[in-house]
């Protein structure tokens, strides 16, 4: 296992694990959904009051892998901070930053941010619990890579997805890729980044899981696939399988928040 960089500007490069894995979308605080497609995963899921830790069983020698954004907007980051904390840190699951994790990171260190899309949402979630959890989930996020390298560099993880010449490289400009995903320079009506299709034009070898910006459903785009199918705003929570490359999902229980780009109504799905 090789962690190359410092602490969130790190990629992960663990050529030895080969799977098998299942690698979930965008949680943003849907914490009964994600048990629910653990469940269907065959996870059990047990938290022990006296130690205030969630105890995982997995489903034949599978690891979750989690694309980031666990928090904002949704019911209950808290617990899926702590679910995946617990996981990781008993090895059962690797999770990458997403920006939504990493701007409570550094709101969590003292920084200057805006708290909105969300994250007004997880700060009073976190209000309820005690500064040594605080601490713990500071920690955690400022450890976490900005992208997964695994079986033997076949399998890339990021959270916004990452071309092929920068597998691998860590830096400044890297991370910021990984976070947010290319941009054009220029803003939409809304005032907002316009963002690049860089997987309309991958071509590598790898296959580069990612989320961060919503689609009706996933579906392959060169050796691609974006997992982030928008639980909060009423989708789906969806997980891939691999090597297999199979599909689960869960609908979400109910319209938790508004997207800032349209989310429109997702048509009736081919995938299970």
């Amino acid at each position: 296992m090789a962690i190359v960089g410092e602490n969130s500007s790190s990629f992960l490069n663990l050529p030895e694990e080969h799977g098998p894995f299942h690698i979930i979308g965008d949680v943003h605080g849907c914490f009964n959904e994600l048990q629910a497609l653990m469940h269907l995963l065959d996870y059990t899921i047990h938290f022990n009051e006296a130690q205030q830790r969630y105890q995982v069983s997995a489903p034949g020698g599978h690891k979750l892998i989690f694309v980031g954004d666990l928090v904002d907007r949704g019911p209950d980051s808290p617990n899926v901070l702590r679910l995946v904390m617990d996981m990781v840190a008993a090895g059962q699951a690797f999770c990458v930053t997403g920006n939504h994790d990493d701007k409570l990171y550094r709101m969590l260190l003292g920084h200057k941010v805006q708290v909105r899309h969300g994250l007004e949402l997880t700060v009073t979630q976190l209000a309820a619990y005690d500064k040594a959890f605080h601490t713990r989930v500071k920690n955690f996020i400022s450890g976490l890579p900005h992208h997964l390298m695994l079986d033997e560099g076949r399998l890339i993880v990021a959270h916004a997805g990452l071309e092929e010449r920068l597998h691998g490289i860590s830096s400044r400009g890297v991370r910021e890729l990984c976070l947010y995903g290319p941009v054009s320079g220029e803003k939409d009506e809304k005032g907002l980044p316009i963002r690049l299709d860089w997987a309309a034009e991958y071509c590598g070898k790898a296959i580069v899981v990612y989320g961060h910006t919503p689609v009706f459903e996933p579906s392959w785009r060169n050796n691609t696939i974006n997992l982030d199918t928008g639980c909060v705003f009423g989708g789906r929570l969806t997980a891939l399988t691999y090597p297999e490359q199979h599909l689960t999902y869960v609908d979400a229980y109910k319209t938790y928040a508004d997207p800032v780009r349209p989310f429109l109504q997702r048509p009736v799905s081919s995938f299970s």
